[in-house]
């Protein structure tokens, strides 16, 4: 079927309900511009109050042992007559545990703890009903968390502070980081009665130090030309980005990192953000994701490194095992068969032109031996190529000029649309699915467990990209899980063509399969996760687990690469105590609710699974859908008989800290007496540029051929 045909074809099916065929790719930019929202806003309650004003926020983030703590400081000024009842939203960063929520009462900070939800919630009622100061975390699903805080005093301020912690991995030898503050635009219903000001009005500063066991040939802050970079030495970098940053020094910041990127710089830059305000300093908008990467030098060793924190020879201990592949998966070339699944729903308007960049340079780079295939779903779903068409010129050029014409409008039937990519798959091809979306399925099926079965039906494998801060992450994962693809978040603000490296280099090797990890000498218990599935070329593998009494550990690691089966070994030493990592706890426990919850979506919602997640929630200090932390006077404590538990564990958090970042830089691999691997792990060379990152990871896709396994017969 020629191209023509389709378009006449596609106008006419939608009837002008869907899209508007008039629509440019211009508009499209307009639209992306005007939907932004940011994030971490205070903001009252009642609708006729004017907006409280952001005086300040200060982010200072850690990157180092494999994990990475965030801490966000803001101080709010009320501009009203009267106090007030305000809500502070915050979107749920990838893995994100919250440990920490600290609200000011009376000049002194009072930390959060964690009770059952609904406990919570009668708590934080009875307290305001009584005029006590007081505050309430409350997890929205995937999507936000959500403090309510009371009271705000007439023309007065108000300080808060939230910490969270969450793994950090490099891929190909590349980290990436990123503060989120763009909301997505995806529950507007929900918060469209507010009176948002995302403006900081006096100081704002972001300060991130990152410390690597690896040295660091590179470190990059995409759209951040303010951002002043020093390079301690090559295992430790620290980063400010500032509204208090002179023009000269944005600008020679800019200029450093820009260098620094194509491998000309080498990270030094003379100077330090002012510690006080400029009198002439910007307000700075909280509407845009900062992104960091970083780049370790080539040639490192595949290797396996780990983390532990017992605080006594007889007290449980817990570990982090971060594994890092070499590169041993053999290259695979083959014509595919590629079926885009694209979500033109309203909630995409925001992130729409990133999406058709994105796709533009894919069908750029598709081979002549390969054919594509184009499904656009919002409230329905409809083939936009009508079967799969040959990469010629003129088809590709006719398919992008029918998706530049695509307005996206109306709800996410995300099931309707990958049951229809699904359809028509030729067994004697291998096959592959590229969705973007949101992941708001809000229209037809909408549980999880429809979804995953739905895959389970079909061999195929299914490559998602997560596009937004509040898009349905669990959903994501669990379908790129269960096809053994992989699933990627991509932020307005990510790098192009540092994500088509990372991808590229990723996907045109084979894959590591079926992947099991045995760990022998020494008693483990609860691993998570409990499935791994399969390690792309370059990615990282993390272990969190339990352990009791130290001592040598064998540790072997199984898969399967096409038909041939893998084992690599090695032995190392669990250490009978050690005080340096307690964050370690609450990232195992987000590990195993992120398990629990799994185990729901597989066998559903049962009371066991739930108390489950209840009790680990409240014995770590962790915010769940099941689990709320509430802040309240040190006296109300004690009159409800509420322990203070996670009160201590921030303390013996933050001491932690204090102590690692006075000692140097410290080498975590386990494996250096037998290493697992001979040769080295995967890495990228050096590379500029800006924008979208959601074409360099589609692009990527196009050097995949043998990963794809063939369609099941039905």
């Amino acid at each position: 079927m020629k191209l023509p045909r389709i378009a006449q074809s596609f106008r006419t099916f939608h009837n002008q309900r869907l899209w508007l065929a008039t629509a440019s790719l211009a508009s499209a930019l307009l639209l992306a511009s005007g939907q932004s929202e940011a994030a971490g806003l205070l903001t009252p309650k009642n609708a006729s109050y004017q907006p409280l004003t952001i005086e300040s926020q200060h982010v200072k983030v850690v990157i180092a042992d494999g994990y990475a703590t965030t801490q966000v400081e803001q101080v709010f000024r009320n501009p009203n007559a009267s106090e007030l009842e305000a809500m502070y939203s915050f979107p749920v960063p990838d893995k994100a545990a919250v440990g920490e929520f600290t609200y000011w009462i009376n000049g002194q900070p009072v930390t959060g703890e964690v009770l059952e939800k609904q406990q919570a919630r009668e708590v934080y009622e009875e307290q305001k009903a009584a005029g006590n100061e007081t505050a309430l975390v409350e997890q929205d699903s995937y999507k936000d968390f959500n403090i309510a805080v009371y009271p705000v005093p007439a023309s007065d301020t108000v300080k808060i502070r939230l910490v969270y912690i969450q793994p950090t991995h490099t891929d190909n030898g590349v980290g990436r980081y990123v503060y989120p503050l763009e909301e997505g635009g995806v529950d507007i219903a929900k918060d469209n009665f507010w009176n948002r000001n995302d403006k900081v009005q006096q100081s704002f500063r972001f300060d991130l130090t990152l410390r690597s066991s690896y040295p660091i040939d590179g470190l990059r802050l995409p759209d951040q030309p303010g951002a002043v970079v020093n390079r301690i030495s090559e295992q430790e970098y620290q980063v400010s980005l500032s509204n208090q940053t002179s023009l000269s020094n944005q600008a020679s910041a800019g200029q450093a990192i820009n260098a620094q990127a194509e491998g000309e710089f080498d990270g030094k830059l003379e100077g330090d953000v002012p510690a006080s305000a400029s009198a002439n300093a910007p307000v700075f908008a909280l509407d845009h994701d900062i992104v960091t990467y970083w780049r370790h030098t080539p040639g490192l060793p595949g290797r396996l490194d780990m983390v532990s924190y017992k605080p006594t020879p007889d007290s449980k201990g817990t570990f982090m095992m971060t594994l890092t592949p070499a590169m041993d998966l053999a290259p695979i070339q083959q014509g595919r068969d590629w079926v885009f699944v694209l979500d033109v729903s309203g909630s995409m308007q925001g992130k729409f032109s990133t999406l058709v960049e994105g796709v533009r340079k894919a069908m750029g780079k598709l081979s002549a031996q390969d054919r594509v295939r184009v499904i656009l779903f919002n409230s329905t779903s409809t083939d936009l190529s009508q079967g799969y068409v040959a990469v010629k010129p003129e088809n590709v050029n006719q398919l992008l000029a029918l998706l530049d014409a695509v307005q996206p409008q109306n709800g996410t039937n995300l099931y309707a649309g990958l049951k229809d990519a699904l359809q028509h798959l030729d067994a004697d091809r291998p096959a592959g699915i590229v969705l973007v979306t949101d992941g708001v399925a809000n229209v037809g099926t909408t549980e999880k467990r429809a979804f995953l079965e739905l895959l389970q039906r079909t061999d195929v494998r299914l490559f998602s990209f997560i596009m937004g801060n509040q898009a349905n992450r669990p959903l994501l994962q669990g379908m790129s899980k269960v096809s053994q693809g992989f699933y990627q978040e991509v932020s307005n603000a990510d790098d192009l063509v540092g994500q088509i490296m990372l991808a590229t280099a990723k996907l045109t090797h084979q894959a590591l399969r079926d992947v099991q990890v045995e760990i022998d000498g020494v008693r483990i218990k609860d691993l998570q996760p409990q499935t791994i599935g399969s390690l792309y070329q370059g990615q990282q593998l993390q272990l969190f687990g339990h352990y009791w009494q130290g001592g040598s550990a064998d540790v072997k690691i199984r898969g399967r690469i096409g038909a041939e089966q893998k084992l690599y070994q090695t032995r190392i030493e669990f250490p009978q105590q050690d005080n340096a990592y307690p964050e370690l706890e609450r990232l195992w426990a987000y590990a195993a609710i992120e398990g629990l919850q799994d185990q729901q979506d597989y066998l559903g919602a049962n009371a066991d699974t739930k108390q489950s997640i209840v009790d680990i929630a409240k014995e770590y200090g962790l915010v769940t859908d099941y689990t709320s932390m509430i802040v309240l006077r040190e006296d109300v404590f004690q009159a409800k008989g509420i322990q203070q538990t996670n009160k201590q564990r921030v303390a013996t958090e933050q001491q932690a800290r204090e102590q690692r970042a006075a000692q140097p830089v410290q080498d975590h691999r386990v494996d250096q007496q037998q290493p697992l691997y001979t040769a080295p792990a995967p890495s990228v060379g050096g590379g500029s540029g800006g924008g979208g990152a959601l074409g360099a990871w589609i692009l990527a896709l196009l050097g995949l051929g043998g990963v794809f396994a063939r369609r099941r017969q039905q």
